[in-house]
C-alpha cells in the first residue's frame, strides 16, 4: 500500500484540507431526533458518511463515543471503517491508544494491520509512556502503509501540565515528542524523496496560540500531517490556524465536528457544511 503520508497529500490536494470528525455526542443524537442506542448511533454515522465520504480528505470517527454503546457500537465503527475504503475516504480513527509491550503490541494489530475490521488509515496515539513505547504501533504501521498522529500539543488546558514541561536540558516534552516523529518522517523520506510527507503526524490544537512557537517546537520539521482539533464552532479561525501552524500550514488536516454534525440529518446540509468547512480552512492555510 502506498504510504499513508503520501495518500493524504494526494486526498488533501483533491478535496481540501479538511477532516471531518464522526462524534456522535448524546446530544447530537437528541439534535438529529435521533435515539441513544446503537441503533441511532449507526443512523447517525451512516449519514456522515453518505453526506461527505468521497467528497472530504479524511473523516474521523471518535472511538469512545462508539464504545459507550458496546460491541454493537464497535461494530458501527466497524462499518465506518469500511465504508472509507469503500468511498476512498482516508479514515483516521480516534483512539488514542497507548501502552507498552504486548499490549501495544496488540493495538496495533486491532487498529493498524491490514484485514482487521478496526483498521483505517491512520490512528491517533498518545506517547506519554515514553515515545519508544510507541514502536510496535510505528511497525506496523509503516509494514501496512498506514499512518499515526502522536498526541503533541494538545488543546485542553491541563495537557500543559505534561507537554509544556521540560527535561534537564530545557527541551520541553512536546517538542521531543515532535523531533522524534521528524525522525521517523526524515527516515520514510530517505527512501520516497519526492513525497510531500512521512506518514507519523501530530496532534496540534487549533487554539493552542503561540505555543509551539514558545516551546521551541519547528512543526514545518516534523515532515508529517499535523491533525489540527478545534478548527470552526471549537473556536478556531482563520487568524488561529495561521498563528499556530505558519510555515507548516501546508501539512495541516483541519478537523472539525460539530461545525459540520450540527447541519444535519439532512444528507444535502452536511453535504453543503462540509463542503463551506473546507472552503473555509482552505483559505485560512493557503
Amino acid at each position: 500500500m502506498t504510504p499513508f503520508g503520501a495518500r493524504l497529500a494526494t486526498a488533501r490536494a483533491e478535496h481540501g484540507p479538511l477532516c471531518v470528525g464522526i462524534d456522535p455526542h448524546p446530544g447530537l443524537l437528541s439534535a438529529w431526533g435521533l435515539p441513544d442506542d446503537a441503533d441511532g448511533l449507526r443512523r447517525f454515522a451512516l449519514t456522515v458518511m453518505e453526506a461527505v465520504g468521497g467528497r472530504v480528505a479524511a473523516v474521523k470517527p471518535q472511538s469512545a463515543l462508539f464504545e459507550r454503546h458496546g460491541s454493537a457500537g464497535v461494530a458501527v465503527l466497524e462499518e465506518v471503517v469500511a465504508a472509507g475504503r469503500d468511498t476512498g475516504t482516508l479514515v483516521v480513527v480516534d483512539a488514542k491508544r497507548g501502552d507498552i509491550g504486548s499490549t501495544m503490541q496488540a493495538y496495533a494489530e486491532a487498529y493498524l494491520r491490514e484485514g482487521s475490521p478496526l483498521a483505517g488509515d491512520a490512528l491517533t496515539v498518545s506517547p506519554y509512556l515514553g515515545f519508544g513505547s510507541l514502536e510496535p504501533a510505528v511497525r506496523v504501521a509503516a509494514e501496512n502503509g498506514r499512518g499515526l498522529f502522536v498526541l503533541a500539543l494538545t488543546s485542553n488546558p491541563e495537557g500543559a501540565q505534561v507537554q509544556h514541561a521540560r527535561d534537564e536540558e530545557g527541551v520541553a516534552v512536546a517538542t521531543r515528542i515532535a523531533a522524534q516523529a521528524a525522525a521517523l518522517n526524515a527516515a520514510e523520506l530517505a527512501v520516497s524523496p519526492h513525497a510531500a510527507l512521512g506518514s507519523v503526524g501530530l496532534v496540534v490544537g487549533a487554539t493552542i496560540g503561540d505555543a509551539a512557537e514558545r516551546l521551541g517546537l519547528d512543526l514545518a520539521a516534523v515532515r508529517g500531517p499535523l491533525l489540527a482539533p478545534g478548527v470552526g464552532a471549537q473556536g478556531a479561525g482563520p487568524a488561529e490556524l495561521r498563528a499556530v501552524f505558519g510555515a507548516a500550514r501546508g501539512a495541516v488536516l483541519a478537523s472539525s465536528s460539530r461545525g459540520v454534525l450540527v447541519a444535519g440529518p439532512q444528507v444535502t446540509a452536511l453535504r453543503t457544511a462540509a463542503r463551506e468547512a473546507a472552503d473555509e480552512a482552505a483559505r485560512a492555510l493557503a
